[in-house]
């Protein structure tokens, strides 16, 4: 396995760099979160697998540039800036709007004759199952209410005003990508699709989860926990076991 010669630093955050033979987890933000939230999954899998976490543009240290409000375009500048990264087949987490765009990024990388490890695919209903959904079109405390009955955003930025201004661009951009992301009818996936969702999350019902299973010709596995929209916040430890199940199970790299 080699290592690509740039970090594609803006886009790509390794924060536990792991030495040749890790599998690597590329992991996608939900609406409005960045990389940091999955630190401590990066920490948890390291060193057996590596973790790129998307960091997209609009936030934290990269908050002076333009957010993509579309995912389809943000799913073909990941698949851009992945292509180093490439060199062995890409396992891909996403959770919420990241489930979303971790579809279309498998879809580009099988289009372009690449192989996709496994597809996590956690807090989102499948592509195919649409609703109309406005939130993003809600004022700011509108918006922010939504937010905090999701409980996706960390409390202390909920409760810094400073803080607060500097995410919900961000927020806003992310919650009408998601909601506007309208899926393309196209061959299903060939890798293996694991979906996690909450059973009492408002976002996504079972069914619409297990309708995943109609989007791969390879193994499916949907994992129901206790809990809400978040419900991986609760149940990290036995979600991280999942993850590195599937991980093990893959054929070796």
């Amino acid at each position: 396995m080699t290592t690509p010669d740039t970090d594609n630093g803006l886009w790509v955050r390794r924060f536990h760099p792991a030495p040749g033979g890790a599998r690597r987890l590329v992991c996608l933000p939900h609406a409005g979160g960045s990389a940091s939230f999955y630190f401590p999954v990066s920490r948890a899998l390291s060193p057996a697998v590596e973790v790129l976490s998307i960091q997209y543009p609009g936030r934290q240290d990269r908050r002076h540039e333009k957010c993509i409000g579309d995912i389809h375009d943000l799913a073909r500048e990941v698949f851009t800036v992945l292509r180093p990264w490439r060199d062995e087949p890409l396992a891909i987490f996403g959770h919420s709007m990241g489930a979303s765009l971790g579809f279309e990024l498998a879809r580009l990388i099988e289009q372009d004759g690449g192989s996709v490890a496994h597809l996590f695919a956690s807090g989102r209903r499948a592509p195919s199952k649409s609703r109309h959904e406005t939130v993003h079109l809600l004022d700011d405390e509108g918006l922010l209410a939504d937010v905090r009955k999701l409980s996706g955003t960390n409390s202390a930025v909920l409760g810094d005003p400073e803080m607060l201004r500097a995410a919900l661009p961000a927020i806003r951009n992310d919650y009408r990508a998601a909601e506007r992301y309208t899926y393309r009818p196209g061959p299903p996936l060939s890798c293996p699709i694991t979906v996690l969702t909450g059973d009492d999350d408002p976002k996504t019902t079972v069914e619409e989860a297990r309708a995943w299973s109609d989007h791969t010709t390879a193994a499916f596995d949907l994992k129901v926990y206790p809990g809400g929209h978040f419900f991986l916040a609760e149940h990290q430890p036995a979600i991280l076991r999942a993850i590195s199940t599937a991980l093990s199970a893959a054929p070796a790299v």
